[in-house]
């Protein structure tokens, strides 16, 4: 499968000694399909730009001491057939360069390094974050870079060109200034996440129109969690970098690639620190959802119980209900006792109101009664007399209305 990946060499299309358009193709297809950008630098100073890839070896050859970089925007095998042949490249390094989506990581091989690597951004209106992933691989005179995404290239140029002070460390200032630029992009990324997050906490309990906690709680956590397998793997390839290239970071370039280290730390530890807000921040609305809830269904409880009780007086306040029968009206009948009503049917305790039987059937019945037992209170008072149980003179004018 590898050797169907990385053909066999060909010989490169053009003349050598004449130099080519700037982003010319390393393959033999026409028209070109990988774009390219190359600058060579002697002595820390940029002496070419914009040549062709098949013009390097001649290049390193006139000058022991020129190192140079060359990047290949999304390139398949046949793209990197002359840089596999002419600097030696593993073949398994070639696969992992061209297949997408390779965890960042660092790999020795017996010519060169191969580096993998993901720039991030970041949209704070949606919460996603973007990743572009770049190869490297890095030999003792040439850093190669592989874009499998949009990346922006000319902020890794200007990094170069800010460099002259340690632009005559040769490769290892090229590969410092790539790192610096792809860490410096996760930390900005992190600060635009914490401080997104830090929003997000503020409007716990004070909610804004069109937020959603929730909603955007669960995208903040989904792109700390790609950011986070995109920049904790760095703490080891910059750390190995540090720690075993001793031919690649000299003493001059030692403090710049430990300051870089040191950006890759304080961006894994501020992601988990964030990671871990977020999941605070979810539980506590989660809680406080959960509280709110309790208080309503306590107000539901409450004002079930009040109308229950409106509901169950009538009947309460028809065993005093006074009666033609009764002592308080001077009639010879006894009174009803206190555990029953005196009719089903009455129009005074407006027992019929919850009473079961059809409308027909209350009418029948207030009927009946309003002809055995006469209302002992005068028309003219009935609409003004409030009676026990919470009902209003309106109701009450209502009910003997109906009735």
């Amino acid at each position: 499968m590898v050797h169907n990946l990385v053909p066999g060499p060909e010989p490169a299309a053009g003349d050598p000694q004449t130099p080519g358009p700037a982003a010319a193709t390393v393959s033999t297809a026409a028209p070109p399909r990988c774009a390219t950008r190359t600058r060579l630098y002697r002595g820390g100073k940029v002496t070419a730009e914009g040549f062709p890839a098949e013009d390097i070896r001649g290049l390193l050859d006139a000058d022991g001491q020129a190192v140079v970089w060359l990047d290949l925007h999304d390139p398949d095998a046949g793209d990197l057939q002359i840089v596999v042949e002419e600097f030696g490249l593993h073949p398994l390094a070639v696969e992992d360069a061209v297949h997408d989506h390779q965890r960042p990581k660092l790999d020795r091989y017996r010519s060169h390094l191969f580096a993998n690597m993901y720039a991030v951004g970041f949209d704070e209106r949606s919460g996603e974050l973007t990743t572009s992933e770049i190869s490297a691989f890095i030999t003792g005179r040439a850093l190669i870079t592989v874009r499998k995404a949009e990346f922006d290239v000319d902020t890794l140029l200007a990094r170069w060109d800010a460099g002259d002070d340690i632009a005559g460390s040769g490769v290892g200032f090229l590969v410092h200034g790539l790192l610096d630029a792809v860490v410096d992009g996760h930390y900005a990324v992190v600060e635009q996440l914490n401080a997104a997050v830090d929003e997000l906490e503020d409007a716990l309990f004070e909610p804004r129109p069109g937020l959603s906690i929730r909603r955007r709680g669960f995208e903040l956590r989904k792109s700390l969690a790609r950011l986070r397998r995109v920049v904790l793997p760095m703490r080891e390839v910059v750390g190995r970098l540090v720690r075993e290239d001793a031919h690649l970071v000299d003493e001059t370039l030692a403090p710049y690639f430990q300051d870089v280290q040191d950006h890759v730390l304080r961006a894994a530890e501020s992601v988990e620190s964030a990671g871990d807000l977020v999941a605070s921040i979810l539980e506590t609305d989660f809680n406080e959802q959960g509280n709110e809830l309790n208080e309503t269904t306590k107000k539901l409880a409450a004002w079930a119980a009040i109308i229950a009780g409106r509901q169950q007086s009538p009947a309460t306040t028809a065993r005093t209900c006074p009666t033609p029968a009764s002592p308080s009206t001077g009639g010879s009948s006894p009174a009803p006792s206190s555990s029953s009503c005196c009719r089903p049917g009455c129009t005074w305790c407006y027992a019929a109101v919850a009473g079961s039987e059809s409308r027909a059937a209350r009418r029948s019945a207030a009927a009946e009664d309003r002809a055995r037992f006469p209302c002992p209170v005068p028309a003219h008072q009935r609409a003004g007399r409030r009676l026990p149980g919470g009902w209003s003179k309106a109701r009450w004018a209502a009910v003997l209305a109906w009735g």
